[in-house]
């Protein structure tokens, strides 16, 4: 905020949110079925997202200079004076008793407001005191959010069908009758495995009460017993499913580790469709253009049998698809191609080892700088890599010693899919991360979390996904979870993102 007056240099902190009874009068949609539909507003034409009604509030001063403000309302009264938007509900309590009292009213009132909310947020009025408590990254300690328990309805389970994901997984998956939770919509929710099903005794034809998870994901959380109709039996998975995959008839397996039954037909469509979009994500071979639609195309039609066959596909192939032309045909077969030289770790995560993701697939690069040295290392020599155990190794080593797996590379190789290694770059004998082992937890402002890793590597440090003792700091930003209570338990240091930024 810039001006001759008192405000001159200050700033506050803005919330914008949609105003969704305007937006469901421009477009006849529910009210509600737009919660969750970020495409309202996540446009790739800006004018789009700029027609869209908004509305602002300001809940405090990010920056002030030239005044002075005692409580956190005053600063409030003082953003509203100047003209801006301030949320009209607000209170002040004196004791916890006040506090729940505000809770519950504003809950009441959650469904005749024109936009969406997920709970209140309890700050300490004072100021001095505000400081005092401090905050960590973007959280402040003086603000708590108590969020409104999730929204809950009941629905009738018609059937269970089975789904088939990239490494073969079989997941069930409830189909219920329409119902809406906090206005959206619902239809289907994942039952997980047999065991989760078996625990909560859910059977076809059974009334059941669903909540969106954190507001979003649909869970099937309990069964109302008393309405159970006649002949509902236990849900039996392989005897759904006729001891075979639902998707290509194939043989099925269960390892006696894991709760999972997998598909073990390499070949299942299914499972080439899901092991496509992950060969093409952006944090694997990074190839643009490829989405669902496009892909289950190509492999329901026989165009694609493994991913090597993506680098055969022509413009004139692509063009007589649907929602397809030549130009777009022709931007896919260039971003296919821009593929071939992809950084080693890529095609490593790429491929879709079992349990080799993005993380521990930039460490095998690292340590083997080739596909080749890689692929021919023993169980022993992959296990001098970092962070590599005994079960990862094993799963590694099976995978480049399978036929199939084999042929795949050699099909690659011939497409020009030639990975480049990593550089050799000297580690920095010195600098605050230099030789340092650290743990990112929680959103940063200023970096993803990749690229906040990738500063911390190119300073000689060692990144790591759990908190050990052997863990030199912690990196924190908003939303930290577990981590940071088991790295204050160790005695780790705790850096929040403004340390972490002065350290880089």
């Amino acid at each position: 905020m810039n001006g001759s007056n008192p405000l001159d240099a200050s700033a506050v902190h803005p919330e914008t949110y949609p105003l969704v009874q305007r937006i469901a009068q421009d477009t006849g949609r529910d009210i509600r079925t737009l919660i969750g539909d970020s495409s309202f507003l996540r446009q790739l034409d800006p004018r789009i997202t700029a027609a869209r009604p908004l509305d602002i509030f300001c809940h405090g001063f990010g920056r002030v200079k030239g005044m002075v403000l005692d409580t956190h309302l005053k600063a409030l009264e003082r953003i509203s004076r100047l003209g801006l938007k301030v949320n009209p509900l607000r209170y002040q309590c004196a004791g916890i008793e006040e506090v729940l009292e505000c809770y519950r009213e504003i809950q009441d009132a959650r469904d005749r407001l024109p936009y969406e909310i997920d709970g209140v947020v309890i700050k300490i009025n004072d100021c001095g005191l505000q400081n005092r408590v401090g905050t960590i990254s973007r959280s402040p300690r003086w603000a708590v959010a108590y969020k409104f328990a999730a929204r809950q309805e009941t629905t009738v389970i018609r059937d269970i069908v089975v789904q088939v994901g990239r490494t073969g997984v079989l997941t069930p998956v409830a189909i219920m009758n329409p119902v809406k939770v906090g206005g959206v919509e619902v239809t289907r929710a994942t039952l997980h495995n047999q065991d989760e099903i078996d625990g909560k005794d859910i059977r076809i034809g059974d009334t059941v009460i669903v909540e969106k998870a954190g507001e979003v994901i649909p869970a099937v959380v309990g069964v109302v017993a008393e309405n159970r109709p006649p002949g509902a039996v236990p849900f039996d998975f392989v005897k759904h499913i006729q001891g075979k995959c639902p998707a290509c008839g194939g043989p099925i397996h269960r390892d006696p580790e894991f709760v999972a039954w997998r598909c073990e037909n390499r070949s299942c469509p299914a499972q080439l469709k899901r092991a496509i979009e992950h060969y093409v994500g952006r944090r694997a071979m990074d190839i643009e253009n490829l989405g669902e639609v496009l892909i289950n195309q190509l492999v329901d039609r026989g165009l694609v049998k493994d991913i090597a066959d993506l680098y055969a596909l022509g413009v004139e192939q692509l063009a007589g698809l649907e929602r397809m032309a030549e130009k777009s045909a022709s931007n896919v077969v260039n971003a296919i191609g821009g593929s071939r030289h992809r950084e080693l770790w890529r095609l490593v995560h790429g491929l879709g080892i079992l349990h080799v993701g993005e993380g521990a697939a930039r460490k095998l690069a690292d340590h083997f700088r080739s596909l080749e040295a890689l692929a021919g290392a023993d169980i022993e020599t992959l296990q001098r890599a970092e962070d590599v155990g005994p079960v990862m190794a094993q799963s590694i080593h099976d995978f480049f010693r399978n036929p199939r797996n084999q042929a795949l590379l050699k099909r690659l190789a011939q497409a020009g899919v030639r990975p480049v290694e990593p550089e050799s770059r000297a580690e920095p004998q010195e600098g605050p991360f230099a030789g340092k082992t650290v743990v990112i937890t929680g959103t940063l402002s200023q970096y993803s979390r990749e690229e906040a890793q990738e500063e911390i590597r190119k300073r000689g440090g060692r990144v790591t996904d759990s908190v050990s003792k052997k863990t030199d700091y912690l990196v924190v930003g908003a939303d930290a979870g577990s981590k940071l209570a088991k790295a204050q338990k160790l005695g780790v240091p705790v850096l929040d993102e403004a340390a972490f930024l002065k350290m880089l």
